[in-house]
């Protein structure tokens, strides 16, 4: 394509080809402007030589069929990879391609032109240069995706780890390395979210996005997944339920980062209420605190409700329906009837009948404590 005086002229100018091409580089793609200072510069710099002499080698038809040109497409590909593993952009690079190769061009083209190569020439050259550069910014663009890909699935996996040891209490230096391996950024509080595991993205997707999720194997439960939702205590929790809104959900109480655990274990526990719906165990502490050992709870029903048991089963239940209300209404008859929806006499009715069963018992405040807890719901 071009003739050995052409060639010549134009190699005894690339040192000041490669040179004004790092310089506009550096000026125009503000990532490479650090990077490409000093020592890492002259490298470079090189590598720029290096890859233009080679063009005007394949100009001239003297590089053998097939052979690669300038750091090839091999090298692009690793350069993709070295860039996506130091956290630029591939945007950054291609970047630096198109300067590059325009600033190449630009001053090649001038030495060529003066060296008397015509235009059909020329523009042969130029395709050549910038066919190339877009096989150079292909393979970057692989070698980032196939990097970045491949980091984003082992970071899935770090934070995987660390979402469970989170939720089974890991302890604080096995925590601190799986946090650094993850590369999370704490925040300062986490809430415990169980959903449904098919309900996992959907819900996922309403919540702050540095959301932690495990839907698989969970620690105490076979069929939920669990989101840790950073930054959702105090006047924020309002606005995690609203979202939640419309999410069969159990919300777990904010607990600084690391003691998450808690919050996990609090919402396992009243998944046993059965409830539908968004569920803050905020608001339901005591019938948790009365769940909490359903043993000792039966036992206590045994015990403390004996005097019902030679009952038929539906009085049975009218009469400690009347008895729980009025003790939580502390006697008030009309509020009891009102809470029933009978009559007040049929409440001074209902309860005779209890104190025939219960005599003195009803005076004695342990076990009015006692039935109060047995008839908890």
């Amino acid at each position: 394509m071009l003739d050995e005086a052409t060639v010549d002229a134009l190699r005894a100018q690339l040192p000041r080809v490669a040179s004004v091409v790092v310089a506009e580089v550096m000026q125009q793609v503000p990532a490479y402007d650090v990077p490409f200072q000093g020592r890492m510069g002259k490298i470079i710099e090189r590598a720029v030589q290096v890859s233009l002499a080679s063009f005007v080698t394949l100009a001239a038809g003297a590089a053998p069929q097939g052979a690669p040109v300038g750091v090839g497409v091999a090298a692009a590909r690793e350069l993709g990879q070295a860039e996506a593993q130091r956290g630029r952009p591939v945007e950054a690079l291609l970047s630096a391609y198109r300067v590059g190769a325009s600033a190449a061009w630009r001053e090649l083209s001038v030495e060529a032109i003066a060296a008397g190569v015509d235009a059909a020439t020329l523009g042969r050259f130029a395709e050549l240069v910038f066919t190339y550069i877009d096989e150079l910014s292909a393979a970057s663009v692989a070698g980032h995706n196939q990097q970045t890909s491949s980091a984003e699935r082992e970071r899935l996996v770090q934070l995987d780890r660390l979402t469970r040891g989170l939720l089974t209490g890991l302890a604080e230096s096995a925590l601190d390395e799986a946090v650094a391996a993850a590369g999370w950024v704490p925040p300062r509080t986490l809430t415990a979210v169980l959903v449904e595991r098919d309900r996992v993205l959907t819900t996922a997707g309403v919540l702050d996005p540095r959301t932690l999720t495990l839907a698989e194997d969970l620690p105490g439960v076979d069929d939920h997944a669990v989101l840790l939702v950073p930054d959702s205590g105090g006047r924020s929790r309002a606005r995690l339920l609203e979202v939640l809104a419309g999410h069969d959900a159990v919300v777990g109480p904010a607990r600084p980062w690391g003691e998450v655990s808690g919050s996990y274990a609090r919402a396992l526990s009243a998944v046993a209420l059965g409830r539908s719906g968004v569920l803050d165990t905020d608001a339901v502490l005591p019938e948790l605190v009365l769940h909490a050992d359903p043993t000792a709870l039966s036992d206590l029903r045994d015990v403390t409700l004996a005097p019902f048991a030679d009952l038929p089963e539906e009085t049975a239940e009218r009469l400690k329906d009347t008895l729980r209300a009025w003790l939580l209404l502390q006697g008030r008859r009309e509020l009891v009837a009102e809470t029933l929806h009978v009559h007040p006499q049929t409440v001074r009715y209902r309860m005779n009948q209890v104190r025939d069963l219960y005599g003195e018992r009803l005076a004695d405040p342990d076990e009015v404590f006692a039935l109060v807890l047995a008839l908890g719901r």
